[in-house]
């Protein structure tokens, strides 16, 4: 009965074999709702009169500030992060996190913990709000890469910043 079960529910990690995610460094990430659902509000057009701009924005409902704010709240939780630049789109996340663990001998919480912490702490919030105990609202699992240098992290501040501007253009993908 057992030999049924073998290899049909677990699945490969998407993360980089062997390497620590505890480490000192800046980690940019994306994780996508399920299903791709759009369940954190519209991006709408905006114009900026001084500038004679048009734009687009975020405009985040319920279930997004619910998302936001459990962003807010992971310095609350974990004493080694600092947050960097974030946005919530219609149906995905992306941010920065700093991990700023001493190197020594003690074990540290790494990327994946604030990860698992980001999308529990607000699928309980949104599923309360909602009043909705099963909706599941995040994809298993998430993007991320290691930010090499000033420059990169420039360009993903600046990539995560004007994600808004560029929702429904082809290249809106984790390609940075």
């Amino acid at each position: 009965m057992t030999s049924l079960f073998i290899n049909r529910y677990r699945r490969e990690s998407i993360r980089r074999k062997g390497f620590d995610y505890s480490l000192p460094g800046s980690y940019y990430f994306t994780i996508c709702t399920d299903n791709r659902e759009h369940l954190f509000g519209k991006i709408m057009p905006s114009f900026d009169p001084g500038n004679n701009v048009l734009s687009k924005v975020m405009v985040l409902n319920e279930a997004g500030k619910i998302v936001a704010d459990c962003w807010k709240d992971l310095p609350d939780h974990y004493e080694n992060i600092r947050l960097d630049a974030f946005v919530v789109m219609p149906d995905h996340v992306h941010g920065i996190i700093i991990i700023e663990n001493p190197i020594d001998e003690k074990k540290h919480h790494g990327l994946p913990e604030f990860i698992r912490a980001l999308k529990s702490f607000s699928s309980r919030r949104i599923a309360k709000a909602m009043k909705t105990p099963d909706m599941k609202v995040w994809q298993t699992d998430y993007y991320e890469r290691l930010i090499n240098s000033h420059e990169d992290l420039e360009k993903t501040r600046n990539y995560i910043i004007q994600n808004p501007n560029n929702w429904g253009n082809k290249h809106n993908k984790h390609d940075l």
